[in-house]
């Protein structure tokens, strides 16, 4: 049988921030519960008993404190990626923006302008990739930047020293 998982030994500065978080309770319950769950199994006191203290699920209680004898006080802060994993890829993101900036009659197709459907379309006939209108759309939104000037074939406004309302000419 393995050894029964215990928190190493804490400093004098780990033991204050410990206490001083769960006195305080103030940091969100994630971090009060897993301080508890650090400062008990600091003190000797075995994970069951643990886990029936701050009602949670033995093999947490474990997780927390291996995850506390390798990172230290860092292990404190939930570290949770929301949502699922990304389905686009940045070189596929790299091929839409680069196919939006390029007018559709370079490219071969037959119109002028393009539309978030034709976008998507055309990219869907160049590469397998698992982006809609949507995935396109937001790809487009994010690579344009308020400090990418005027777009292709267009000249950015001129500015005179007085306007043009006022009538006089300098």
């Amino acid at each position: 049988m393995a050894e029964p998982v215990r928190a190493r030994r804490l400093s004098d500065e780990e033991g204050r921030r410990l206490l001083q978080i769960v006195r305080r309770g103030k940091h969100g319950s994630v971090r009060v519960r897993r301080a508890m769950i650090i400062m008990a199994s600091a003190s000797g006191t075995q994970v069951p008993a643990i886990a029936r203290l701050v009602a949670a699920d033995e093999d947490t209680v474990r997780d927390v404190i291996h995850a506390f004898n390798q990172k230290g006080l860092a292990a404190l802060d939930p570290r949770w990626a929301g949502g699922r994993p990304r389905l686009i890829s940045d070189g596929d993101i790299e091929v839409i923006v680069a196919a939006a900036r390029t007018r559709p009659e370079k490219l071969g197709q037959p119109f002028t302008r393009w539309s978030l459907r034709k976008l998507a379309d055309y990219i869907a006939g160049l590469r397998p990739t698992p982006t809609g209108m949507s995935g396109c759309g937001r790809s487009c939104v994010s690579a344009a930047s308020p400090s990418s000037g005027p777009g292709p074939g267009r000249n950015p406004a001129t500015r005179t020293g007085t306007p043009s309302w006022t009538g006089s000419s300098t």
